[in-house]
Protein backbone atom coordinates (compact mmCIF):
# COMPACT_ATOMS: atom_id res chain seq x y z
CA UNK A 1 0.00 0.00 0.00
CA UNK A 2 1.40 3.40 -0.95
CA UNK A 3 0.42 6.88 0.17
CA UNK A 4 -1.86 7.34 -2.84
CA UNK A 5 -3.96 4.25 -2.14
CA UNK A 6 -7.50 5.31 -1.09
CA UNK A 7 -8.11 4.43 2.56
CA UNK A 8 -11.60 3.90 3.96
CA UNK A 9 -10.78 3.10 7.60
CA UNK A 10 -7.94 4.19 9.87
CA UNK A 11 -7.31 2.33 13.12
CA UNK A 12 -5.77 4.87 15.51
CA UNK A 13 -3.83 3.72 18.57
CA UNK A 14 -2.37 6.17 21.11
CA UNK A 15 0.94 4.77 22.31
CA UNK A 16 3.29 5.37 25.22
CA UNK A 17 5.59 2.44 25.93
CA UNK A 18 3.20 -0.30 24.79
CA UNK A 19 5.82 -2.72 23.40
CA UNK A 20 4.31 -5.76 25.10
CA UNK A 21 0.78 -5.37 23.68
CA UNK A 22 0.79 -3.07 20.67
CA UNK A 23 1.82 -5.84 18.30
CA UNK A 24 -1.29 -7.85 19.24
CA UNK A 25 -3.50 -4.84 18.58
CA UNK A 26 -1.95 -4.10 15.19
CA UNK A 27 -2.22 -7.72 14.16
CA UNK A 28 -5.89 -7.94 15.14
CA UNK A 29 -6.74 -4.72 13.29
CA UNK A 30 -4.92 -5.81 10.14
CA UNK A 31 -6.55 -9.25 10.22
CA UNK A 32 -9.96 -7.60 10.59
CA UNK A 33 -9.28 -5.41 7.55
CA UNK A 34 -8.37 -8.48 5.47
CA UNK A 35 -11.28 -10.55 6.71
CA UNK A 36 -13.82 -7.82 6.01
CA UNK A 37 -12.30 -6.63 2.75
CA UNK A 38 -11.69 -3.14 4.15
CA UNK A 39 -9.03 -0.91 2.66
CA UNK A 40 -7.54 0.23 5.94
CA UNK A 41 -4.44 1.42 7.73
CA UNK A 42 -3.12 1.28 11.27
CA UNK A 43 -1.91 4.61 12.65
CA UNK A 44 0.15 4.59 15.84
CA UNK A 45 0.28 8.01 17.49
CA UNK A 46 3.39 7.78 19.62
CA UNK A 47 3.55 10.02 22.66
CA UNK A 48 7.27 9.70 23.40
CA UNK A 49 7.84 5.97 23.86
CA UNK A 50 11.28 4.95 25.09
CA UNK A 51 10.84 1.20 24.60
CA UNK A 52 10.56 -0.72 21.34
CA UNK A 53 6.97 0.29 20.56
CA UNK A 54 7.83 2.48 17.57
CA UNK A 55 10.20 0.02 15.92
CA UNK A 56 7.77 -2.87 16.43
CA UNK A 57 4.87 -0.89 15.00
CA UNK A 58 6.83 0.06 11.89
CA UNK A 59 8.02 -3.51 11.39
CA UNK A 60 4.42 -4.68 11.37
CA UNK A 61 3.39 -2.21 8.68
CA UNK A 62 1.74 0.42 10.90
CA UNK A 63 2.25 4.08 10.14
CA UNK A 64 3.79 5.88 13.11
CA UNK A 65 3.12 9.57 13.71
CA UNK A 66 4.81 11.33 16.60
CA UNK A 67 3.11 13.63 19.10
CA UNK A 68 5.33 15.85 21.24
CA UNK A 69 2.48 17.22 23.37
CA UNK A 70 1.95 14.80 26.25
CA UNK A 71 -1.42 13.28 27.11
CA UNK A 72 -4.00 10.74 26.01
CA UNK A 73 -6.13 13.35 24.27
CA UNK A 74 -3.15 14.98 22.59
CA UNK A 75 -2.02 11.64 21.15
CA UNK A 76 -5.50 10.85 19.85
CA UNK A 77 -6.01 14.26 18.29
CA UNK A 78 -2.67 13.86 16.55
CA UNK A 79 -3.57 10.38 15.33
CA UNK A 80 -7.02 11.42 14.12
CA UNK A 81 -5.66 14.41 12.22
CA UNK A 82 -3.00 12.19 10.63
CA UNK A 83 -5.46 9.46 9.61
CA UNK A 84 -6.08 9.05 5.89
CA UNK A 85 -9.35 7.17 6.23
CA UNK A 86 -12.83 8.69 6.07
CA UNK A 87 -13.74 6.47 9.01
CA UNK A 88 -11.62 6.28 12.17
CA UNK A 89 -11.76 3.56 14.81
CA UNK A 90 -9.83 4.34 17.96
CA UNK A 91 -8.92 2.18 20.94
CA UNK A 92 -6.09 1.72 23.40
CA UNK A 93 -2.92 -0.17 22.57
CA UNK A 94 -3.01 -2.40 25.68
CA UNK A 95 -5.17 -5.13 24.10
CA UNK A 96 -8.02 -4.53 26.56
CA UNK A 97 -10.36 -3.69 23.66
CA UNK A 98 -11.08 -6.19 20.91
CA UNK A 99 -9.51 -4.75 17.77
CA UNK A 100 -10.92 -7.65 15.73
CA UNK A 101 -14.40 -6.10 16.20
CA UNK A 102 -13.58 -3.08 14.00
CA UNK A 103 -16.27 -4.13 11.54
CA UNK A 104 -19.07 -3.53 14.07
CA UNK A 105 -18.05 0.11 14.39
CA UNK A 106 -17.44 0.60 10.67
CA UNK A 107 -20.84 -0.81 9.74
CA UNK A 108 -22.64 1.63 12.03
CA UNK A 109 -20.74 4.58 10.56
CA UNK A 110 -21.64 3.32 7.10
CA UNK A 111 -25.29 3.33 8.20
CA UNK A 112 -25.03 7.08 8.72
CA UNK A 113 -24.00 7.52 12.33
CA UNK A 114 -21.37 10.16 13.07
CA UNK A 115 -20.10 8.64 16.33
CA UNK A 116 -20.31 4.99 17.36
CA UNK A 117 -19.60 4.43 21.04
CA UNK A 118 -18.66 1.13 22.60
CA UNK A 119 -20.42 0.20 25.83
CA UNK A 120 -18.43 -2.10 28.10
CA UNK A 121 -21.28 -2.56 30.56
CA UNK A 122 -23.44 -4.06 27.79
CA UNK A 123 -20.71 -6.05 26.06
CA UNK A 124 -19.00 -7.53 29.10
CA UNK A 125 -16.14 -6.76 31.46
CA UNK A 126 -13.75 -9.58 32.31
CA UNK A 127 -13.13 -10.18 36.02
CA UNK A 128 -10.28 -7.92 37.09
CA UNK A 129 -10.40 -5.83 33.92
CA UNK A 130 -11.84 -2.77 35.66
CA UNK A 131 -11.16 -1.73 39.28
CA UNK A 132 -14.14 -2.12 41.61
CA UNK A 133 -14.52 1.62 42.24
CA UNK A 134 -14.32 2.40 38.51
CA UNK A 135 -16.94 -0.22 37.67
CA UNK A 136 -19.50 0.51 40.36
CA UNK A 137 -18.87 4.16 41.24
CA UNK A 138 -16.56 6.20 39.00
CA UNK A 139 -17.78 5.30 35.52
CA UNK A 140 -21.51 4.98 36.32
CA UNK A 141 -21.65 8.21 38.33
CA UNK A 142 -19.60 10.31 35.90
CA UNK A 143 -21.54 8.92 32.94
CA UNK A 144 -24.86 9.68 34.68
CA UNK A 145 -23.78 13.25 35.45
CA UNK A 146 -22.58 13.73 31.87
CA UNK A 147 -25.80 12.30 30.40
CA UNK A 148 -27.81 14.77 32.45
CA UNK A 149 -25.52 17.72 31.74
CA UNK A 150 -25.25 17.17 27.99
CA UNK A 151 -28.69 15.69 27.32
CA UNK A 152 -27.53 12.48 25.69
CA UNK A 153 -28.32 8.79 26.18
CA UNK A 154 -24.73 7.51 26.00
CA UNK A 155 -24.34 4.95 28.77
CA UNK A 156 -20.56 4.57 28.87
CA UNK A 157 -18.94 7.98 28.40
CA UNK A 158 -15.44 6.67 29.03
CA UNK A 159 -15.28 3.66 26.75
CA UNK A 160 -12.00 3.97 24.85
CA UNK A 161 -13.16 2.12 21.75
CA UNK A 162 -15.26 4.14 19.35
CA UNK A 163 -15.66 4.74 15.63
CA UNK A 164 -16.62 7.89 13.79
CA UNK A 165 -16.57 9.90 10.62
CA UNK A 166 -13.27 11.76 10.71
CA UNK A 167 -14.71 14.94 9.24
CA UNK A 168 -17.54 15.05 11.80
CA UNK A 169 -15.22 14.73 14.79
CA UNK A 170 -12.68 17.18 13.39
CA UNK A 171 -15.49 19.74 13.06
CA UNK A 172 -15.88 19.63 16.85
CA UNK A 173 -12.45 21.22 17.28
CA UNK A 174 -11.57 19.09 20.29
CA UNK A 175 -8.91 20.54 22.60
CA UNK A 176 -8.53 18.36 25.71
CA UNK A 177 -5.08 16.81 25.99
CA UNK A 178 -5.75 14.49 28.94
CA UNK A 179 -8.12 11.63 29.71
CA UNK A 180 -11.07 14.04 29.71
CA UNK A 181 -10.79 13.98 25.92
CA UNK A 182 -13.15 10.99 26.06
CA UNK A 183 -15.84 13.12 27.70
CA UNK A 184 -15.22 16.13 25.49
CA UNK A 185 -15.78 14.11 22.31
CA UNK A 186 -19.18 12.82 23.40
CA UNK A 187 -20.26 16.12 24.96
CA UNK A 188 -19.39 18.17 21.89
CA UNK A 189 -20.94 15.60 19.56
CA UNK A 190 -24.17 15.78 21.55
CA UNK A 191 -24.09 19.58 21.64
CA UNK A 192 -23.58 19.68 17.86
CA UNK A 193 -26.43 17.19 17.43
CA UNK A 194 -24.33 14.57 15.67
CA UNK A 195 -25.89 11.14 15.24
CA UNK A 196 -24.62 8.95 18.09
CA UNK A 197 -25.21 5.25 18.70
CA UNK A 198 -23.84 2.71 21.17
CA UNK A 199 -22.89 -0.89 20.53
CA UNK A 200 -21.76 -3.54 23.04
CA UNK A 201 -18.02 -4.00 23.34
CA UNK A 202 -15.87 -6.03 25.67
CA UNK A 203 -13.11 -5.10 28.08
CA UNK A 204 -10.33 -7.59 28.75
CA UNK A 205 -7.70 -7.68 31.47
CA UNK A 206 -4.71 -5.40 30.84
CA UNK A 207 -1.85 -7.58 29.56
CA UNK A 208 0.95 -5.11 30.32
CA UNK A 209 3.48 -5.74 33.05
CA UNK A 210 3.42 -2.17 34.33
CA UNK A 211 0.93 0.20 35.97
CA UNK A 212 -1.63 1.79 33.60
CA UNK A 213 -1.33 5.46 32.65
CA UNK A 214 -4.78 6.15 34.13
CA UNK A 215 -4.79 7.75 37.60
CA UNK A 216 -8.21 7.22 39.20
CA UNK A 217 -8.71 10.37 41.25
CA UNK A 218 -6.69 12.75 39.08
CA UNK A 219 -8.34 11.70 35.84
CA UNK A 220 -11.76 11.28 37.44
CA UNK A 221 -11.55 14.86 38.65
CA UNK A 222 -10.50 16.03 35.20
CA UNK A 223 -13.60 14.40 33.71
CA UNK A 224 -15.85 15.93 36.37
CA UNK A 225 -14.19 19.33 36.00
CA UNK A 226 -14.85 19.29 32.27
CA UNK A 227 -18.50 18.30 32.78
CA UNK A 228 -19.13 21.06 35.31
CA UNK A 229 -17.24 23.71 33.36
CA UNK A 230 -19.22 23.08 30.19
CA UNK A 231 -22.60 22.72 31.94
CA UNK A 232 -23.29 26.23 33.33
CA UNK A 233 -27.01 25.50 33.67
CA UNK A 234 -26.34 23.03 36.45
CA UNK A 235 -23.23 24.57 38.00
CA UNK A 236 -24.44 28.19 38.12
CA UNK A 237 -27.91 28.95 36.80
CA UNK A 238 -30.06 26.36 38.57
CA UNK A 239 -28.38 26.68 42.01
CA UNK A 240 -28.23 30.45 41.68
CA UNK A 241 -31.91 30.74 40.81
CA UNK A 242 -32.92 28.41 43.66
CA UNK A 243 -30.88 30.37 46.20
CA UNK A 244 -32.20 33.70 44.91
CA UNK A 245 -35.87 32.65 45.02
CA UNK A 246 -35.60 31.23 48.55
CA UNK A 247 -33.66 34.28 49.69
CA UNK A 248 -36.14 36.76 48.23
CA UNK A 249 -39.10 34.94 49.78
CA UNK A 250 -37.49 35.03 53.22
CA UNK A 251 -36.34 38.61 52.74
CA UNK A 252 -39.82 39.82 51.76
CA UNK A 253 -41.39 38.07 54.75
CA UNK A 254 -38.84 39.38 57.26
CA UNK A 255 -38.05 42.85 55.88
CA UNK A 256 -40.35 44.61 58.36
CA UNK A 257 -39.63 42.45 61.38
CA UNK A 258 -39.71 38.93 62.82
CA UNK A 259 -42.69 36.68 62.18
CA UNK A 260 -44.11 33.37 63.40
CA UNK A 261 -45.37 30.72 60.97
CA UNK A 262 -46.88 27.42 62.03
CA UNK A 263 -45.48 27.85 65.48
CA UNK A 264 -41.94 28.59 64.26
CA UNK A 265 -40.28 31.90 65.10
CA UNK A 266 -38.37 33.53 62.24
CA UNK A 267 -36.12 36.29 63.51
CA UNK A 268 -32.84 38.03 62.78
CA UNK A 269 -30.92 34.81 62.16
CA UNK A 270 -33.27 33.86 59.34
CA UNK A 271 -32.98 37.38 57.96
CA UNK A 272 -29.19 36.97 57.84
CA UNK A 273 -29.72 33.70 55.96
CA UNK A 274 -32.13 35.44 53.59
CA UNK A 275 -29.57 38.15 52.80
CA UNK A 276 -26.87 35.55 52.23
CA UNK A 277 -29.01 33.43 49.89
CA UNK A 278 -30.20 36.48 47.98
CA UNK A 279 -26.75 37.92 47.39
CA UNK A 280 -25.05 34.59 46.63
CA UNK A 281 -27.92 33.49 44.37
CA UNK A 282 -28.03 36.78 42.47
CA UNK A 283 -24.30 36.88 41.79
CA UNK A 284 -24.19 33.18 40.91
CA UNK A 285 -26.89 33.87 38.32
CA UNK A 286 -24.73 36.58 36.79
CA UNK A 287 -21.74 34.22 36.67
CA UNK A 288 -24.01 31.66 34.99
CA UNK A 289 -25.08 34.21 32.39
CA UNK A 290 -21.46 35.00 31.58
CA UNK A 291 -20.58 31.30 31.37
CA UNK A 292 -23.62 30.39 29.29
CA UNK A 293 -23.08 33.20 26.79
CA UNK A 294 -19.45 32.12 26.36
CA UNK A 295 -20.31 28.44 25.89
CA UNK A 296 -23.18 29.35 23.55
CA UNK A 297 -20.68 31.01 21.21
CA UNK A 298 -19.41 27.52 20.45
CA UNK A 299 -22.70 25.61 20.63
CA UNK A 300 -25.55 27.27 18.75
CA UNK A 301 -28.09 24.89 20.30
CA UNK A 302 -27.52 26.52 23.71
CA UNK A 303 -28.69 29.92 22.51
CA UNK A 304 -32.06 30.09 24.24
CA UNK A 305 -34.14 33.30 23.89
CA UNK A 306 -32.83 34.50 27.27
CA UNK A 307 -29.19 33.87 26.32
CA UNK A 308 -29.73 35.51 22.92
CA UNK A 309 -30.99 38.60 24.73
CA UNK A 310 -27.96 38.82 27.02
CA UNK A 311 -25.46 38.04 24.24
CA UNK A 312 -27.03 40.00 21.38
CA UNK A 313 -29.68 42.48 22.57
CA UNK A 314 -28.63 43.51 26.06
CA UNK A 315 -28.21 47.27 26.45
CA UNK A 316 -25.85 48.63 29.06
CA UNK A 317 -28.16 51.55 29.81
CA UNK A 318 -31.00 49.26 30.92
CA UNK A 319 -28.70 47.46 33.34
CA UNK A 320 -27.36 50.75 34.72
CA UNK A 321 -30.87 52.14 35.14
CA UNK A 322 -32.14 49.04 36.90
CA UNK A 323 -29.14 48.92 39.20
CA UNK A 324 -29.39 52.62 39.98
CA UNK A 325 -33.09 52.31 40.89
CA UNK A 326 -32.30 49.50 43.31
CA UNK A 327 -29.49 51.51 44.90
CA UNK A 328 -31.74 54.56 45.27
CA UNK A 329 -34.55 52.48 46.81
CA UNK A 330 -32.18 51.00 49.38
CA UNK A 331 -30.58 54.36 50.16
CA UNK A 332 -34.00 55.97 50.69
CA UNK A 333 -34.95 53.32 53.26
CA UNK A 334 -31.59 53.64 55.01
CA UNK A 335 -31.95 57.44 54.99
CA UNK A 336 -35.39 57.23 56.61
CA UNK A 337 -33.92 54.95 59.27
CA UNK A 338 -31.11 57.46 59.78
CA UNK A 339 -33.61 60.31 60.20
CA UNK A 340 -35.51 58.28 62.79
CA UNK A 341 -32.26 57.60 64.63
CA UNK A 342 -31.40 61.31 64.68
CA UNK A 343 -34.86 62.07 66.06
CA UNK A 344 -34.58 59.42 68.78
CA UNK A 345 -30.85 59.24 69.31
CA UNK A 346 -31.12 58.10 72.90
CA UNK A 347 -33.67 55.34 72.26
CA UNK A 348 -33.04 51.77 71.00
CA UNK A 349 -33.72 51.15 67.31
CA UNK A 350 -34.43 47.43 67.40
CA UNK A 351 -37.53 47.77 65.22
CA UNK A 352 -35.40 49.11 62.33
CA UNK A 353 -32.86 46.26 62.22
CA UNK A 354 -34.85 44.17 59.74
CA UNK A 355 -35.56 47.05 57.29
CA UNK A 356 -31.90 48.09 57.48
CA UNK A 357 -30.72 44.58 56.54
CA UNK A 358 -33.21 44.42 53.68
CA UNK A 359 -32.29 47.88 52.37
CA UNK A 360 -28.57 47.13 52.52
CA UNK A 361 -29.13 43.92 50.58
CA UNK A 362 -31.07 45.81 47.90
CA UNK A 363 -28.20 48.32 47.61
CA UNK A 364 -25.69 45.50 47.19
CA UNK A 365 -27.83 43.93 44.45
CA UNK A 366 -28.07 47.29 42.70
CA UNK A 367 -24.29 47.82 42.77
CA UNK A 368 -23.77 44.26 41.51
CA UNK A 369 -26.22 44.91 38.67
CA UNK A 370 -24.35 48.03 37.59
CA UNK A 371 -20.91 46.40 37.66
CA UNK A 372 -22.04 43.19 35.96
CA UNK A 373 -23.84 45.20 33.26
CA UNK A 374 -20.57 46.92 32.41
CA UNK A 375 -18.80 43.54 32.32
CA UNK A 376 -21.46 41.94 30.10
CA UNK A 377 -21.38 44.91 27.73
CA UNK A 378 -17.58 44.62 27.51
CA UNK A 379 -17.81 40.89 26.82
CA UNK A 380 -20.34 41.43 24.02
CA UNK A 381 -18.24 44.19 22.45
CA UNK A 382 -15.10 42.06 22.48
CA UNK A 383 -17.02 39.15 20.97
CA UNK A 384 -18.32 41.24 18.08
CA UNK A 385 -15.01 42.98 17.37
Amino acid sequence: MNEHTPIEVSAVLPCLNEEKTIGLCIEKAQDAFKRLGIQGEVVVSDNGSTDGSVALSKSMGARVVHCSLKGYGAALINGINSARGEIVVMADADDTYDWSSIGDFVNKVREGYDLVMGNRFKGGIEPGAMPFLHKYLGNPVLSAVARFAFNTKVGDFHCGMRGFRKQAIQSLNLKSTGMEFATEMVANAARHQLRIVEIPTTLAVDKRDRAPHLRSFRDGWRHLRFILTYAPDYLFLAPGLAALVIGLILLSLLSLGPISLFGVYFGIHYLALACLLTLVGYNTLWIGIFAKTMVAQKFEILKTPVIRYFSESFRLEFGLLGGALLVVAGVVVDFLIFVEWISNIADPMDDTIHPAFAATTVIAIGVSTILNSFLLSLQNELKSS
